[in-house]
């Protein structure tokens, strides 16, 4: 994009994923329109960086077409589980192509052909709609993301118990998302990355088992692994769901119980130029930031659950 400052939509920047985009992208000096629903909230993007607030919705093509004046790239991260994700993002792609959008950046999920995951296969559309939309498109395949971890920190060191509703021998393979957002980044500022798709995982699977271990380590106290049924699993952690949506993140951990998750960090690597976040470091920083007196973030239900 050459030497001037591109202008981003982020779109749901003020969510727990999209809005680790906004500061990377700041950082590299790109000019950072956030898109949100509710304009009482345009402080916290602020506040990570952005210098324009765009008032809008997925589901108003309207409000997306405003949104996108004299745009240069846009990042896009759906809404998991939602019925219509795909029809939401494949819009936001149409829009994007209409209003002359060069650069777009689809953060999806990894194995999304994985025709037993359906929350999987819903990002297809998404990827097909960029093949042949004529942009400058680069699409993410991100793991299972740490942050995942760090909305029940809170309820781990209170209980003493590491719990997810598969069994503690299962590897699943992780990622940090803030490796994703500077990914997501460098693809918005620069041009390396156009038209390509990336698996991004961490470089370890650590089994429950082993993440128990390490939470131990960096909080002095006991910490357990344990592996509760879906139902008990899913009423503790106080999930926005039902119905389908419940049936369809159940379906996913059967799935990690059956088969657990698979992903090679060498992508991720190469386009950092330096090794992904461990897991044991994004422990350690969120039992200091535990000790210092500051609970993990929760859900953020406006938005979404997380991917994989």
């Amino acid at each position: 994009m050459g030497n001037f400052s591109p202008t981003i939509l982020v779109v749901g920047a003020t969510g727990r994923f999209a809005g680790l985009v906004v500061p990377a992208l700041a950082e590299r000096g790109a000019r950072v329109r956030a898109l949100v629903r509710d304009p009482g909230r345009g402080g916290i993007v602020r506040e990570r960086g952005a210098v324009e607030i765009a008032i809008g919705d997925l589901r108003d093509r309207g409000s997306l077409a405003e949104a996108m004046r004299g745009v240069d790239g846009v990042f896009h991260i759906g809404p998991a589980f939602e019925p219509d994700e795909a029809e939401l993002g494949v819009t936001l792609v149409d829009v994007a192509r209409a209003a002359g959008v060069r650069k777009f950046v689809f953060s999806s999920v990894i194995q999304p052909t994985n025709s037993q995951l359906p929350n999987h296969i819903s990002k297809i559309p998404v990827e097909t709609a960029l093949f042949t939309s004529g942009m400058e498109y680069t699409i993410l395949h991100p793991a299972n993301f740490f942050q995942n971890i760090g909305a029940t920190w809170d309820s781990v060191v209170r209980d003493g118990t590491f719990a997810e509703p598969f069994p503690t021998t299962v590897r699943i393979a992780r990622v940090d998302y803030r490796d994703v957002a500077e990914v997501a980044a460098i693809a918005l500022v620069e041009d390396r990355l156009a038209y390509g798709t990336f698996e991004l995982c961490a470089s370890e699977r650590p089994n429950r088992r082993e993440i128990a271990s390490l939470m131990s380590g960096a909080l002095g106290q006991r910490i357990e692994a344990a592996a509760p049924g879906f139902e008990a699993w899913a009423g503790k952690v106080q999930l926005p769901y039902s119905g389908e949506k419940l049936r369809l993140l159940a379906n996913v951990h059967d799935h990690y119980a059956a088969y657990g998750l698979g992903g090679n960090d060498l992508t991720l690597r190469t386009i950092l130029e330096r090794p992904p976040r461990s897991l044991r470091t994004y422990i350690e920083e969120l039992a200091q930031g535990f000790s210092g007196g500051e609970i993990a973030q929760k859900w953020d239900v406006s938005r979404h659950l997380p991917s994989s």
